[in-house]
Formats: C-alpha cells, structure tokens, sequence
C-alpha cells in the first residue's frame, strides 16, 4: 500500500512538473497574443493622411499614419493589395514574404505605387507601398518577413493630429 502511495506521489509531481513546462514553452513571445487574422475599426472620415512613418522597437516594428484630424477607420488582413480604383495586385512590386492590406477609410495624397517607408535595417517590415486613393478609401500594402501576428489601433494627438498604427512582431 506504502509503495502504491509513493508512486502516486510521484507521477503527480511528474504530472505537474510537465504541465509547468508545457506552459513556460507555449508562452507568447514577449507577451504578445495579437494573431494574424483581419481587424477593423471606425468609421470614415475625410482626415487627410500627412505622413507616413515607421520604427523599430524589441519586440516588434511599427508603421504610423498621421492624421489632420480624426481618423479612426481602418481595415487590415494578410493577403493581396489591390490599387484603388484599378484593381492592380500590389505584391508584385511589395518586398517581403507576406503582404497586410492596409485600408484607410480616409483619404491621402501618395502617388499609386509609391514606397512610402525606408525599413532596410527592421527585423519585421520589409516595404510600405501606396495603392492609391479612390472615393476617400486610401490602400497601403505593407510587406512584412512572413504572416506574424500584428495588431491595429487609434491615437489622438499630437493637438488636432491623430494616428493609426500597425505594430507587426519579430515573431510568433
């Protein structure tokens, strides 16, 4: 009976040590948990896109779209990009493994395939090219290393400005 209770003792304690491992090793990579499916937000505006600006942090790279104004909608997923208006794929001419279709339900003044970001030294971002604007919808292909998970939100400021940022990370 002695013996029956020790070596249930024991696969408890195993049990438990496993399922402590188990947990350490699905752990998200800097905390992250965003995924990689569609996000959409806001309405739309006619806050004009000033400018478009990128940056690097730890664990993820970052894109930022400023605003005059209030801007608050966005649509974003992984697969092709498409011009505005013409219908054009933009992954052809997009650097990277895999493409998030950004578009802005504002409207903006970057020329239809025009690379609107320099990201050469990013861990993540590969490209940010310009897929035109057509009745206020304003489309970004931005090229990232492979389909990692990303998130998209909203920030007032500075003053009258607002943006919207897309963080893509390192990695899973």
């Amino acid at each position: 009976m002695r013996m029956k209770m020790m070596l249930a003792a024991a696969m408890m304690v195993a049990t438990a040590l496993s399922v402590g491992t188990t947990a350490q090793a699905a752990a998200p990579y800097c905390g992250i948990t965003w995924g990689s499916g569609d996000k959409s937000a806001g309405d739309h505006t006619q806050a004009q896109l000033l400018t478009v600006r990128t940056g690097r942090h730890d664990c993820y790279d970052r894109v930022v779209f400023e605003f005059e104004g209030a801007a608050s909608g966005y649509r974003a997923a992984y697969g092709e990009a498409y011009t505005q208006g013409g219908g054009v794929a933009l992954s052809p001419y997009t650097a990277g493994g895999a493409v998030i279709e950004l578009v802005l339900l504002e409207p903006a003044a970057y020329a239809t395939g025009e690379h609107v970001a320099a990201v050469v030294p990013y861990d993540t971002l590969r490209d940010v090219v310009a897929g035109g604007t057509s009745e206020g919808y304003t489309t970004f292909a931005i090229g990232v290393r492979a389909r990692l998970p990303y998130r998209v939100f909203t920030l007032n400021g500075p003053g009258t400005h607002s943006r919207i940022v897309v963080d893509v990370a390192h990695q899973w």
